[in-house]
This record gives C-alpha cells, structure tokens and sequence, in this order.
C-alpha cells in the first residue's frame, strides 16, 4: 500500500485535515466554483449565485414549469439570503422578473426575460465546455465512477441528515456543474 493510499492523496505529515473526506470535497468544489465564476464573470458579467438561480430557472421554464422564490431556494440548494440577493441582482439587470402566481397570490412566480433566457442559452455551451476541460483528463470510465460516487456520498449524506428535516437534500443532476 502507498503512503497515499487511505487518506486520499494526502502527504504524509501533512495533517489530518488534508485526507479528511468533507474537506477534500470542499476544496474541490471551491475550485471547480471558482472556474466555473471567473468564466461567468468575463462572459456575462453573472456571479456563480446569479448563474445558478438562472440556470435553475432556465432549466424549469425548459421543462414547462416556474418556481416560486421558495421554490427556487430548495432547487439550488443555497440560503436564501444568497437566493434573495442574486434575485435582486438579476431582477436590477432585466434578466429575471416576477409573475402573479395564480395558484397563491402571496407569492410570485420568477421566470427569465428574453434577455435572460438569451443569457441562459449562451451560458450553456460555456459551461458544457467548461464541464469538458474539467473532465479532459479522466477516461469516461473514471468520469462515470466519480459521478456514481458524488451520487451515493450525496444520498448518503441525505439520508444521514434525515434528521435535520431533509436540509442536505439537494437536486440530483447528471449535467454540467453550475456552481
């Protein structure tokens, strides 16, 4: 076995936070996020809240739906303060807009306008070539192992958390990472 072995690529005597599982996942996941925003800020002038409230709006309205602001916060699996502000964001810039909901009129709808769902088309491919940079270096059979395993770390952890009231529950995806 090599000194790498069991502890996730850790070097030895580098602590044990570094081969810490939760902490290797953080770490990844901040610098595929921090990609992932830089691209979107170039491009589009979209912060990676921005881009995923869109993304998630983007994606409902594709499959014949619209969320409510609750709605939303659930999908993206973000605080709602953090949902809060880049609604705001979007709304300032005419990308996202409100819509009566006919079902309970205390909330509203959120949908993209044609400006933001041009944005939402043109940010797809951005983010499928990112996804591909990402992946350039794994075969496809690594590619799906690691998809299988996010997925059962993900369902483990939300079945661990089932006490919390379903608050590590998130949406379960096969696409491109949206920050």
């Amino acid at each position: 076995m090599s000194e790498h072995a069991g502890n996730g690529g850790a070097k030895k005597g580098s602590g044990e936070l570094a081969g810490f599982l939760p902490y290797q996942l953080s770490v990844a996941s901040n610098a595929v996020s921090a990609l992932i925003a830089e691209r979107y800020r170039k491009r589009f002038g979209l912060k990676i809240a921005e881009w995923r409230v869109m993304a998630v709006l983007g994606d409902a309205e594709a499959a014949g739906g619209r969320l409510t602001q609750r709605e939303l916060t659930a999908a993206t699996v973000m605080d709602k303060v953090a949902v809060n502000r880049a609604v705001k964001v979007l709304e300032d810039r005419g990308l996202v807009a409100r819509a009566p909901n006919p079902v309970d009129g205390r909330s509203h709808l959120l949908v993209l306008t044609g400006e933001g769902r041009g944005i939402h088309g043109e940010v797809m491919p951005l983010a499928r070539a990112t996804e591909a940079d990402l992946l350039a270096g794994l075969t496809r059979e690594e590619e799906a192992a690691l998809r299988r395993l996010l997925a059962a770390l993900r369902d483990r952890a939300t079945e661990l958390g089932g006490a919390l009231g379903g608050a590590l529950a998130g949406p379960k995806h096969e696409g491109p990472e949206q920050g």
